[in-house]
């Protein structure tokens, strides 16, 4: 009877080891179905364009171009787009249109194709950009002393050119030791 006990061990024990083994490749195989997938963030750049952070749904940085179109709806019917977006140098995944919608409310849709795959809608208000205001001139004015305050490091200059001067000459002058 020992002997049937031991076989019906084994056997268990090799039934849980074969569960637990294929545990993690069913997770494996979730994430990598969730991998297949982008996360994107779209909004307004504060003017006329549109910024898209791209990341994979656990919030990793993307780590690769993918391509991203966008078509957007605006005031009155106006249609924009198809247009390709292009990364920018600001970070792993982010993208910008550039200044393709005019002022108004804009409902933006951002598709990404096969492999990674994924979409984002958003209402973006979109402002004409505006210049900055011109910088007031700044009056230059002589300091009320003259300057004569500010001209301490000749008086240093020269102190240093008579401190070499008279280690010079002691050197030149010095006496000299009598060899024995």
């Amino acid at each position: 009877m020992t002997g049937i006990r031991k076989a019906l061990a084994a056997v268990f024990v090799g039934l849980a080891l074969t569960v637990f083994a294929a545990a993690p490749t069913a997770a494996q195989a979730a994430q990598a179905a969730q991998a297949d997938e982008l996360k994107l963030v779209v909004a307004g750049d504060g003017a006329e364009g549109v910024t898209i952070q791209a990341t994979y749904p656990d919030g990793r940085r993307l780590d690769q171009v993918v391509r991203l179109v966008l078509t957007a709806t605006g005031p009155d019917g106006q249609k924009v787009g198809p247009v390709q977006l292009e990364p920018q140098p600001e970070g792993q995944g982010f993208y910008s249109s550039g200044a393709v919608l005019t002022a108004g409310t804009w409902k933006v849709t951002v598709n990404s194709p096969a492999p990674l795959s994924g979409k984002a809608t958003a209402t973006v208000q979109a402002r004409a950009a505006q210049t900055p205001p011109a910088p007031e001139p700044v009056a230059v004015n002589k300091p009320a002393d003259g300057g004569a305050g500010a001209g301490w490091w000749p008086y240093a200059a020269a102190g240093l050119v008579l401190v070499a001067l008279a280690m010079g000459v002691a050197m030149l002058f010095g006496r000299r030791r009598p060899t024995t």
